[in-house]
């Protein structure tokens, strides 16, 4: 099935701090051929699950153009996580391509679907994923290590991470001294520092009270207005209306219910 295609003020408040951390080369704001960050056609894929066949996805068809902001909502058993984790060179279609920029990641090596892993796909989950020892500085320098960076630079953008989500003066404490939204806050800014082409978030506000859910969602529409791609899996009817394009994700099928 095919399925084509004012925000409140952004918490960080350091004012000698306005760069972006949306790599140029791959920002939607620094592409006017409007090229599209994920291109799906004819996407399936097929479990064997207890000895019998379960079609997760049937047939998916989606674009989703580069700085575009996309929710997608559906049932528990939907397809919504394989979905979310072929778009993340996590696993590869049964059959059918689905291309980031100009790389298949239907038929990419393991080697390549590793490097699109680290350098060009941001993940943020419903889960902190935090170390308890580590300071918040030191947990979104974790997420540096794959790109084998020198340590001026890993500096730089772990300053600069921290900076853009508004958390300059908290990056010596550790996750238990952090409140939950501060603690989801450094989460995004470890998937930040890499500088993706695409941020993946699966359920980012689920753990969150309203004032916390709504303080992570100005630090993602700040970031897509720059022109990061935001593709969010949410069951929260209120965090989707947010997003300019929601789909729904249901029997393995996309539909797009934008209005």
């Amino acid at each position: 099935m095919n399925a084509t295609a004012s925000h409140p003020a952004h918490p960080r408040n350091e004012e000698s701090s306005d760069m972006t951390l949306i790599d140029p080369t791959v920002a939607g704001a620094a592409d006017p051929s409007g090229a599209a960050a994920y291109r799906l056609t004819s996407v399936t894929k097929t479990y064997r699950q207890k000895g019998r066949e379960v079609q997760a996805l049937r047939g998916v068809d989606l674009e989703i153009p580069t700085g575009e902001f996309v929710t997608i909502q559906g049932p528990t058993g939907g397809g919504k996580s394989t979905l979310l984790q072929l778009l993340g060179a996590l696993d590869t279609p049964t059959s059918g391509s689905v291309v980031i920029g100009e790389t298949d990641l239907a038929s990419a090596s393991a080697a390549e679907l590793e490097r699109m892993r680290a350098h060009e796909i941001g993940f943020v989950f419903q889960a902190f994923n935090l170390i308890p020892t580590l300071t918040a500085a030191e947990n979104v320098a974790m997420g540096l290590e794959p790109l084998g960076l020198d340590r001026a630079e890993r500096d730089v953008r772990v300053t600069d991470a921290l900076a853009h989500v508004g958390l300059s003066d908290r990056g010596a404490h550790r996750p238990g001294e952090l409140s939950g939204g501060q603690q989801q806050r450094v989460a995004i800014a470890r998937a930040i520092a890499k500088r993706p082409r695409v941020l993946l978030a699966d359920e980012p506000t689920g753990n969150l009270d309203e004032h916390m859910r709504d303080e992570i969602l100005v630090v993602l529409e700040q970031l897509n207005a720059e022109g990061l791609t935001l593709v969010m899996v949410t069951h929260d009817s209120a965090v989707a209306k947010r997003a300019r394009r929601r789909l729904r994700l249901e029997k393995g099928t996309v539909r797009d219910i934008s209005r």
